[in-house]
């Protein structure tokens, strides 16, 4: 660092507490009050009416679950903030050589649903940031030890040589190969008239032959003695294809693609360190998933690079802002607070989301509404994708001295790559591969006080979580232009069962004895454990979903009321209606009140178009009604020993699926358990509607008791109408299957009918 009386004069970050800071405590006040009148109320209808009970009952138990929930989150509105960061002051302060190295990690780990060619694209797009080559090392870690993906990532090495010159030269700013040659309209214009088209087809050419080549290896499923071009590939085939890819339990495969001390690009400039890495798995040990792939790229990147920042990115997102690593440099450099923080955060975006975002793919509130939120108080949540980190935060809190990571390991490891290059020296290699086995952990605090912390299936949020409890504190950043970009599910059954596993991984934290509400209040903030807290029991919304979308439609069918009278007169010329039972605006005015600021956040606040915010509290229904239902049940098998299928998101784009995507047409067309709870959930309030007009219309024409439940009917029916036509209209692939109608249907009508003998 220089001098402090320039560091004082070259700010490198700001920030602002929101506008809306006080609005939001003036509302949370008011809000309160109606929560505490609803909780009265419900006190006293059981106190005094005993018609019924078991229906009120519920309903307490709902609207209570809705209450702490919606005070929990309360914390994201406390005091949320906005940074700038100044990335042109980064110079000023520090020294080009003396900027700290990189560590990038990228885990995959099925090549038929992660493709090879996506794994390449993201390791380009971070090979060529805007950063010294020398700098910068990337890992992938293959945990399918799959000989396709690490032929791919041969090829993507060899055009590395071409691609990273390329981009230096015209300044590209979108540099996943993927993304340049195939921009339209005005950016790719402008990437034209900055490039001689000669030299653009060229690469062009370059790219369709490496893609080309990887597409034939994947269609055969294997890779030939023919695709091998020079000796040198020939060598790693041979020797993983005796050792590892052959057999199940394979040793931890290390393969150096790129070295920067010898290694350089067509230009003679020093190349980043590119590196694949394929852990020891066995049966008999449990690998621990993602956390355990990205713990054993910690143990062996220590040994062989050992960069102060790790980044850590999914395998289908890619740089779109090579000034990334700068802009985190900005918080992490800053020469007060800087030393205190594990990882600064920034929001994974998405590319190709149809205008409304039917799927909720974009996920604005998690990603950036509320960790500004969080921000605020010093506890940004860790998302997986676009992190950088602190590597000693991954080894204990802030103040503690220096842990012994390498428990049995009697290498030396220090200044290693000062001394000798990796490709050359055995021990470095040997000592690499022998922290990534399956059985190093075995023993140590490897997942409990080191790395990713095991314990459940989103580490992200239980590391980051567990760090700031540590001492730790995390910046939120998020700049203009995204800094990654990825790909999203564009199947609706995808996007929901990805949800589903994210619940269960945040229910698993919120029964632990990590519980936010209580370890995290303790060692942070009352603030942080009430926002980690209503993560943790996001899943609770089940609860209230399936109580509020089907008892009152039932108790409807059968004559049961459970609501406030409004009383109502209807005639062919209209409605009219006089409310005279005052609860009646209290239930109004809490629906109203939550949409209503829901809205002003999303629409004005952040410019969320009309019919995205819609279909954004569409998916919130339908993720409540599916995804936490199943990630509930999962957890109670978890609990009882039946471990859950923990499967992949597909990032196989189908062309069918895309176009209906780009159609804004939800995609139905699988048999799947959760559209068969998302079908029923909509039959029955399509009954309890139907009903309800009927009654209404053809018996005694009055909606004083009824109107409440009605509306609930009606509010789901209208939320549900891309279900309906799934089911009766449409023809094409992405129609409900025959079959889960069908089941849907039969336990619609076992709930009305058994419904009747519970009510009396």
């Amino acid at each position: 660092m220089k001098n402090g009386e320039k560091t004082s004069a070259f700010p490198l970050n700001s920030y602002e507490v929101h506008p809306r800071t006080i609005p939001s405590r003036v509302f949370m006040l008011i809000y309160v009050c109606g929560i505490i009148a609803l909780l009265y109320h419900h006190l006293t209808s059981l106190r005094i009416h005993s018609v019924d009970l078991l229906p009120s009952i519920l309903l307490s138990i709902a609207d209570l679950v809705l209450s702490f929930m919606w005070v929990a989150c309360q914390a994201f509105r406390w005091c949320p903030v906005r940074r700038k960061v100044y990335p042109e002051n980064l110079s000023k302060v520090v020294d080009e050589d003396d900027l700290p190295t990189l560590d990038v990690f990228i885990c995959t780990a099925d090549p038929y649903q992660e493709p090879p060619m996506e794994v390449v694209n993201t390791a380009l797009s971070v090979l060529a940031f805007d950063y010294p080559s020398n700098k910068i090392s990337v890992y992938v870690s293959d945990d399918g030890g799959s000989q396709m993906t690490l032929f791919a990532l041969l090829q993507g090495a060899k055009f590395a040589r071409e691609w990273l010159p390329f981009c230096r030269k015209h300044n590209l700013n979108k540099r996943c190969p993927k993304v340049a040659f195939n921009q339209h309209g005005s950016d790719a214009d402008q990437l034209r008239s900055c490039i001689p088209q000669e030299e653009f087809l060229r690469m062009k050419v370059s790219y369709e032959e490496m893609r080309t080549k990887v597409k034939h290896v994947m269609k055969q499923g294997c890779v030939d003695d023919d695709m091998l071009v020079n000796e040198e590939e020939r060598q790693v085939f041979n020797k993983w294809k005796a050792n590892g890819f052959t057999r199940q339990d394979h040793p931890t495969i290390i393969q150096v693609l790129i070295e920067s001390l010898k290694d350089v690009d067509v230009s003679g400039t020093s190349l980043p360190n590119f590196i694949y890495l394929s852990r020891q798995k066995s049966k008999h040990i449990h690998h621990n998933y993602k956390a355990g792939a990205l713990n054993a790229l910690i143990r062996a990147s220590a040994i062989m690079t050992s960069a102060p920042i790790v980044l850590c990115i999914d395998c289908d997102m890619y740089c779109n802002n090579p000034q990334a690593p700068r802009l985190a440099l900005c918080h992490l450099l800053d020469p007060i607070e800087g030393s205190k923080i594990a990882f600064v955060q920034f929001p994974p975006r998405f590319r190709g989301i149809n205008p409304s975002d039917i799927y909720n793919s974009e996920f604005t509130r998690p990603y950036i509404i509320n960790p500004e939120g969080l921000d605020g108080i010093g506890a940004v949540n860790c998302v997986g994708s676009g992190p950088f980190v602190n590597r000693k935060a991954f080894y204990g809190a802030p103040t503690q001295s220096k842990v012994n990571i390498f428990p049995g390991f009697n290498g030396d490891r220090e200044g290693a790559l000062d001394r000798i290059t990796m490709s050359s020296s055995k021990l470095i290699l040997e000592a690499a591969s022998r922290v990534a086995d399956c059985n190093y952990e075995q023993g140590t605090n490897w997942g409990l006080t080191l790395g990713f912390r095991y314990g459940s299936m989103v580490e992200d949020f239980l590391t980051g979580f567990r760090m700031q409890c540590e001492g730790w504190r995390s910046v939120f950043c998020n700049p203009t232009t995204p800094a990654f970009l990825g790909d999203f599910p564009i199947s609706l059954n995808f996007s929901l069962v990805q949800v589903q596993r994210w619940s269960l991984g945040l229910t698993e934290v919120g029964f632990s004895k990590y519980c936010p509400f209580i370890f995290g209040t303790k060692n942070h903030s009352l603030l942080m454990g009430m926002a980690y807290g209503f993560y943790s029991i996001w899943p609770l919304w089940a609860i209230p979903m399936i109580i509020y979308g089907v008892l009152p439609q039932l108790c409807l069918i059968h004559n049961i009321y459970l609501f406030p009278k409004v009383p109502v007169t209807f005639s062919k010329l209209g409605l009219s209606f006089k409310v005279s039972d005052p609860w009646f605006y209290l239930y109004a005015y809490l629906f109203l009140a939550t949409y209503i600021q829901d809205f002003i956040e999303s629409y004005y606040v952040y410019g969320i178009n009309l019919k995205s915010w819609w279909n954004e509290q569409r998916m919130w229904l339908m993720r409540a009604a599916s995804s936490c239902v199943f990630s509930f049940i999962e957890l109670i098998l978890y609990q009882i020993g039946i471990t859950p299928d923990f499967s992949l998101t597909s990032k196989v784009i189908d062309d069918e699926q895309q176009k209906r995507y780009n159609r804004e047409i939800f995609d139905f067309g699988v048999d799947s358990p959760i559209f068969v709870s998302l079908s029923t959930f909509a039959l029955v309030n399509l009954v309890s509607f139907s009903f309800g007009i009927m009654k209404i219309i053809f018996i005694d024409g009055k909606l004083e008791e009824m109107l409440v439940q009605l509306f609930l009917s009606g509010f789901v029916l209208v939320n549900s109408w891309p279900i309906y036509e799934a089911m009766v209209w449409r023809k094409d692939g992405g129609r409900m299957p025959a079959k889960v109608t069908l089941i849907s249907a039969l336990i619609t009508l076992v709930l009305c009918y058994a419904s009747g003998f519970a009510t009396k």
